[in-house]
């Protein structure tokens, strides 16, 4: 017994003398972030405790946190003005009680809220990491998909910041943005549903393609990423369909697949809740990627992918990392490590110990020298790697229990030049 209480007073002495250079806390005090926005700034989002962390991916530090509400995990980002809207969701009673829909208004600097405007009570809640809001190109207008179970789309005009009306979306689901004044929306058939706005927001048409992929045999999932003027819908086999949003209409081009013949004899399957992700400048295109059968489209990813889109080839892949568990890495309340050697060996337990989750989240930045993080629903903590060579970096905790949705907003305009 005198030997524990020594070694526990002794790993007391040692956090304390860890932590003595590090100034207390003032309450009430508040700061700005730098402007800009750093390009390796990530936001991690957790709809288990309704919020939002920003991390700064260099420094391993811990930035700032919004509060988002209901099942909240992306927000829309504006590329000319300083600010960021999230449709949240309020209950009179917390989980139950009179429902409030809002779009929140949010200072990119400061992160505090600087208006709202409130729409109808019908927003698809749901922990999908993209396709549930869409700002136009011109940063005009924000499109809220509903699902009551009718589907929906609730526009706000956030210049004026003014609800517009609801477009009626029947039998098509999510939005994504295509164009100044256009959106697409993805129907249950196969088909895409373009919706156009008017200078005011309102409906100026509603044209409904014919189906770009069998929803039968081979779905695609909600999960698309943009690159330039293109949206990349991948298949559960692995198809990539892409979809060109430049001309008057959308106008769906050649498919390819990510999979080769030993890819499929191995059982090879695309996986996780946001398992794609493009670097606009360079064309490459990140993808999840587990074995498994049919239907596990879900499961996180165990390798990570890399493609040349100029060529449709792959050109890396990579077995991935446990990205960590964010509350027994670091001292979240600093963002800095307690004792160098815990740290080492909290490191190799995850790597050599403790089982491997996979990946269900992966990002990557807008910037030259881009960083990829990785994230999993099952651990709040994230990893960092150099995008290109794909070498680890570290791993940053961000004080949320689980992942579910990664975004990195600056460093570029998030689409190709």
């Amino acid at each position: 017994m005198r030997r524990v209480v020594g070694l526990a007073s002794l790993l007391v002495l040692a956090v304390s003398a860890a932590r003595a250079d590090v100034p207390i806390e003032q309450l009430g005090r508040t700061e700005n972030l730098t402007a800009p926005p750093n390009p390796h700034w990530v936001w991690v989002a957790d709809v288990l405790l309704r919020r939002s962390a920003l991390l700064d991916l260099d420094r391993g530090a811990f930035l700032g946190m919004v509060s988002t509400g209901y099942l909240a995990p992306t927000a829309s980002f504006s590329r000319s003005r300083s600010e960021f809207y999230w449709p949240e969701t309020y209950y009179s009673r917390g989980s139950r009680g009179s429902r409030t829909d809002v779009v929140t208004f949010y200072d990119t600097l400061s992160l505090s809220p600087t208006g709202e405007v409130v729409i109808p009570p019908k927003r698809a809640i749901n922990v999908l990491p993209s396709g549930n809001a869409a700002l136009t190109d011109d940063d005009r207008f924000l499109a809220v998909f509903n699902m009551t179970p009718a589907t929906s789309l609730s526009i706000v005009d956030v210049g004026r910041r003014a609800f517009v009306g609801e477009i009626a979306t029947p039998g098509c689901s999510l939005v994504f943005a295509a164009g100044t004044r256009r959106f697409l929306v993805l129907c249950a058939d196969g088909s895409l549903l373009t919706v156009t706005l008017d200078d005011a927001g309102r409906e100026a048409s509603k044209v409904r393609a014919a189906a770009f992929f069998d929803w039968r045999s081979d779905p695609v999932t909600e999960k698309a990423v943009r690159y330039g003027d293109r949206w990349l819908f991948v298949s559960f086999e692995g198809i990539v369909h892409p979809v060109d949003v430049s001309g008057d209409a959308p106008r769906i081009e050649a498919t390819w697949s990510l999979l080769d013949a030993d890819d499929r004899s191995a059982s090879w399957k695309i996986g996780g809740y946001q398992h794609l992700a493009v670097h606009q400048a360079s064309g490459r295109f990140y993808s999840l990627m587990h074995q498994g059968g049919a239907d596990t489209h879900k499961e996180p990813g165990s390798e990570l992918w890399v493609y040349d889109l100029a060529t449709r080839k792959r050109i890396q892949r990579l077995e991935l990392r446990h990205p960590g568990f964010s509350l027994l890495s670091q001292d979240f309340e600093f963002g800095r490590s307690w004792v160098w050697p815990f740290d080492r060996l909290y490191d190799w337990m995850l790597d050599f110990v403790v089982p491997n989750p996979g990946v269900s989240q992966i990002q990557v930045t807008q910037d030259d020298e881009p960083l990829l993080v990785t994230g999993s629903q099952f651990s709040g903590s994230v990893a960092v790697y150099e995008a290109r060579s794909l070498r680890f970096l570290r791993r940053v905790p961000s004080g949320n229990l689980t992942v579910h949705s990664l975004q990195a907003p600056w460093g570029g305009r998030g689409r190709a030049p």
